[in-house]
């Protein structure tokens, strides 16, 4: 597993779906110590991903660039 994660935000470009979803999955197995869920926690490990890449997503969206 990476220990880094990506900077998202750029400035000539905005952060594509994908690399939101793929650095929301790369947080999600640093803080739950496991790279992949197993059967009984997999509902929820899914959803922490989907759920930290809306608010990703949202906080991108939101942020106000000077210049």
């Amino acid at each position: 597993m990476c220990r880094n994660i990506k900077r998202l935000r750029q400035s000539d470009r905005a952060a594509t779906d994908q690399e939101i979803r793929d650095a929301a999955l790369q947080f999600v197995r640093k803080v739950s110590g496991y790279r992949a869920p197993s059967k009984a926690n997999e509902v929820v490990f899914d959803r922490a991903v989907a759920e930290i890449a809306a608010a990703t997503r949202t906080l991108l969206d939101s942020l106000l660039v000077r210049g």
